[in-house]
């Protein structure tokens, strides 16, 4: 069994509202895509950087000040969700760049160590509470910030938090987000590059577009989805550079090609290793689920720094025994077809799709071990960030990866990855005593 955590609860210090400088613009309306409205009834999104530095009391002042600064350049983080209602049962919903301001949260784990949070097998469940609105669903951004920052001080070092919501901005627009505001934090008078804010719309089809009911927005909607379920513990398992190029020259070897990338052949590796370690029936049917980025894959491309959801959720179904036996080349394949499929004509019709008859994502759902959810890329910049102080040791999930989901993370060596998964305990131990998945660690 897992033994409780002995770490004590963090005390906070305050808490304020931090607010762009400026209110120009402050009744600016921002029309969501179908890309966003999707991630409505789910838990807002959640990442944490880990630093061996211990700020002073100016450097959390000028933290402060710096995201005002940053927030004039993301002026909807600032404001607000607005739903309407409209015709037989549906619902609109939109931004509304308001200055209503970010939450910013100064809290301290006064007996808890850089250490503590490293050292430890699985990950230590006071990390959950280095991350401000724990629980918080991105339909409730009408009421709750749509960003919100804890910064944690630690023995050693500090901790912080970002919760943003996910109908605002996907995983590539929260480090674009970050990556900004180190720069500002730094006083760099050039940034790299300022956020592209205008939303992606095709002329076939125009906004707002309705959601249909049950809304969730709701009341009742929202009271179904307090139900709390049981701490699933949290690994992460880290992978080499040299070890992935092994996996993917394995997977490229079987499955006589060269198109198999090395996060496809690193994927279908830990998804056998799960379902092999999960001993699911050779004949049940079992799903990765991918996020597909697609500014990319769009003609013409979407501007690089385009900021919101430019995603479509991909799945690969194989029966767990052809998974098992075929090995990584047969899954792997699957995989790169799946994501090829992905062209401009399949996306744009997806979209049209989703505009005309919105799927919104279900809590729960059938995510877990015969149904892996990812998310997060390597490619993410995440141990550029230096907010003053030096950059970061870890980067680690905060509480809305349930069990079944697996975020990946470039690692701090160049060409390395992280693996951060929640599972049972029992398949978790199963997969540290088996050995075709430690040979590949």
């Amino acid at each position: 069994m897992i033994q409780a955590s002995a770490m004590p609860v963090i005390r906070l210090i305050s808490a304020s509202t931090i607010q762009a400088p400026s209110q120009a613009d402050s009744d600016q309306k921002i029309h969501l895509t179908p890309w966003d409205l999707v991630a409505l009834p789910i838990k807002m999104n959640q990442k944490g950087l880990l630093f061996h530095h211990k700020p002073s009391s100016s450097q959390f002042q000028h933290l402060r000040h710096s995201l005002s600064s940053t927030l004039a350049f993301f002026p909807l983080l600032a404001g607000r969700l607005i739903a309407t209602e409209g015709e037989n049962n549906t619902t609109y919903c939109h931004i509304l760049c308001n200055n209503k301001g970010s939450l910013f949260v100064h809290a301290i784990a006064e007996n808890t160590s850089v250490d503590d949070i490293l050292q430890p097998k699985y990950v230590p469940s006071i990390v959950n509470s280095f991350f401000p609105l724990n629980g918080v669903r991105n339909c409730e951004g009408t009421s709750q910030p749509l960003l919100a920052v804890q910064v944690t001080e630690l023995v050693d070092g500090v901790f912080i938090g970002f919760t943003i919501n996910h109908v605002v901005a996907d995983g590539e627009s929260l480090w674009q987000f970050i990556n900004l505001w180190s720069e500002i934090s730094c006083g760099c008078h050039k940034l790299t590059k300022d956020p592209s804010l205008e939303r992606f719309f095709l002329d076939t089809v125009e906004p707002p577009f309705p959601i249909p009911a049950p809304s969730p927005f709701t009341k009742e909607e929202n009271q179904n989805s307090q139900n709390s379920t049981p701490e699933t513990p949290v690994r992460v398992f880290h992978y080499t550079k040299e070890k992935i190029a092994q996996l993917k020259a394995k997977a490229n070897a079987e499955a006589k090609t060269e198109n198999i990338s090395s996060l496809q052949a690193l994927l279908t590796h830990f998804w056998i290793s799960v379902i092999r370690c999960s001993f699911v029936d050779a004949q049940e049917e079992v799903f990765i689920f991918l996020p597909i980025g697609v500014r990319r894959r769009i003609v013409p491309p979407l501007p690089e720094n385009y900021f919101g959801n430019a995603l479509q959720i991909g799945v690969v179904r194989m029966k767990a025994g052809e998974l098992l036996q075929s090995g990584i080349g047969k899954g792997a394949m699957e995989m790169n077809k799946m994501v090829a499929s992905h062209c401009d004509e399949k996306v744009r019709s997806q979209y049209v799709f989703m505009a005309k008859k919105p799927v919104l994502l279900q809590l729960g759902g059938a995510v877990g071990a015969k149904a892996l959810a990812t998310g997060s890329s390597p490619r993410f910049n995440v141990y550029g960030n230096d907010f003053g102080w030096g950059k970061p040791l870890a980067v680690r999930a905060g509480s809305n990866i349930g069990e079944g989901m697996v975020a990946l993370f470039g690692g701090k060596e160049k060409g390395s990855v992280d693996v951060q998964v929640c599972l049972p305990y029992e398949i978790l131990e199963a997969m540290e005593s088996d050995s075709e998945f430690i040979d590949a660690l």
